[in-house]
């Protein structure tokens, strides 16, 4: 759970600047900028639609005294639903023409983001994830990855892989051998890194 909050806090952290970065009416960069955005939100969306749908039942029956820790984290994640569709709703303009004015949406809904995920993330990793480490079985587990996953946008497999990486402590290299098979990780280092590096070099040019 750690290592997928390292992303969305440097992912949505760095976005601010990256949307700054955009030469008004440079609508070229703010679709690059705006794909970016768009991939971190449907994955946001995806982990907590995953923890409503797989999670937070689990949890209240297996550990009532956590049921008070669960209706939070519902209704942050309410308002974290209120600024990742403000999000949403945003981008489409603002990559179609690099707007100041449209930039502008798209600002004030990371604001809303970053100040929500401030409260939410480490409360959650507080009172939440001691909790699932002692009632959550193996295949609890494995089906919130599997929906994690299923969240990726089409063709974003490489770029979410080489963010959750970069934002790790050490670049990645554990998070890579603790949660990939060996098949994968040769993948990555001899396909998927180059195009990751790319990906960012546009990014944050």
């Amino acid at each position: 759970m750690a290592d997928i909050h390292r992303m969305f806090r440097a992912g949505f952290g760095e976005a601010p600047t990256l949307v700054h970065g955009v030469t008004p009416n440079d609508a070229a960069q703010a679709d690059i900028v705006g794909d970016y955005l768009a991939m971190l939100s449907a994955t946001l969306h995806g982990h907590h639609d995953g923890e409503d749908s797989l999670l937070w039942g689990r949890l209240e029956s297996r550990a009532p005294s956590c049921t008070v820790h669960v209706e939070r984290m519902k209704a942050q994640h309410t308002e974290m639903l209120v600024h990742l569709d403000e999000l949403d709703a945003s981008l489409p303009a603002w990559r179609a023409s690099g707007r100041t004015e449209d930039a502008a949406s798209v600002l004030s809904a990371l604001t809303g983001i970053n100040a929500a995920l401030a409260v939410h993330l480490p409360d959650e990793e507080t009172t939440i994830v001691p909790v699932m480490e002692t009632v959550l079985k193996p295949a609890d587990v494995e089906a919130l990855s599997t929906h994690g996953r299923k969240s990726t946008p089409k063709g974003k497999t490489f770029i979410q892989l080489g963010a959750i990486l970069d934002a790790q402590p050490d670049g990645g290299d554990a998070w890579l051998h603790k949660n990939l098979p060996a098949p994968v990780r040769l993948v990555w280092r001899l396909v998927g890194k180059s195009r990751y590096e790319k990906y960012r070099e546009a990014l944050v040019r």
